[in-house]
């Protein structure tokens, strides 16, 4: 069996136990294996709410090109896809994507709280306080007034910030959450919990660029509805 044909299997095995059922997964996955569009979608492919980019209304098929300001509005989502990377923003999020030669180095999180998959290449985040570098890794971030919230749900990751010691992180599966803070003009690194994002989600962001997580293939046993 292809390693496709594998994966679209494993999808449909998920789909059927309602394991991709909350928020929509479902729909974006089955939408994508009828266009044949796993690992080829591109732009938003999902909305739910109000949804802007580069300032003006999006809908689903909306082109995302990097420099554009994606912005979701209150009680809103968006799923999009941009090159090989992709992303779910929940509600009241504002990201920038930037490069060269059309491919994405650099994701500025202004507002909110945005899951991300990344292809293998070096990519920089600015998110508030926190700046973060990051290849080919699953990450969630959520930027509060009062901190930042990273979770390396697997991969490698380099976390800065002022006047902080660098910190490398390297995770299978969700093991090292932090929350980022600032005193005095110190940013300061602390062990934080798991919140607000799901393997469900990931599944999705992988599928629609043509990949799986690695903790599926990893043979690994994680405990049933922790994430």
């Amino acid at each position: 069996m292809t390693a496709s044909a594998s994966r679209r299997r494993w999808i449909a095995r998920l789909a059927a136990s309602g394991a991709l059922a909350s928020g929509g997964i479902v729909g974006v996955i089955s939408r994508a294996l009828a266009k044949g569009d796993l690992g080829h979608a591109q732009g938003v492919q999902r909305i739910e709410g109000s949804v802007t980019v580069a300032g003006r209304p999006a809908s689903v098929g909306t082109p995302v090109a990097l420099g554009d300001r994606v912005a979701t509005g209150a009680r809103s989502s968006a799923v999009i896809v941009v090159g090989q990377d992709a992303f779910l923003m929940r509600a009241d999020s504002m990201i920038v994507t930037s490069g060269e030669r059309g491919t994405l180095s650099r994701l500025l999180i202004e507002t909110g709280r945005v899951l991300s998959v990344f292809g293998k290449k070096p990519v920089e985040i600015k998110a508030a306080i926190a700046s973060i570098g990051i290849r080919g890794t699953g990450c969630y971030i959520e930027v509060a007034p009062q901190d930042v919230y990273f979770c390396l749900c697997y991969g490698e990751a380099r976390v800065d910030g002022a006047r902080m010691e660098t910190k490398r992180v390297k995770t299978t599966h969700h093991e090292s959450p932090l929350l980022l803070t600032e005193s005095d003009g110190v940013v300061r690194a602390e062990p934080g919990p798991f919140r607000n994002h799901t393997d469900a989600e990931l599944i999705m962001l992988e599928a629609l660029v043509g990949r799986e997580p690695p903790f599926l293939t990893s043979g690994v046993q994680y405990p049933a509805g922790k994430y």
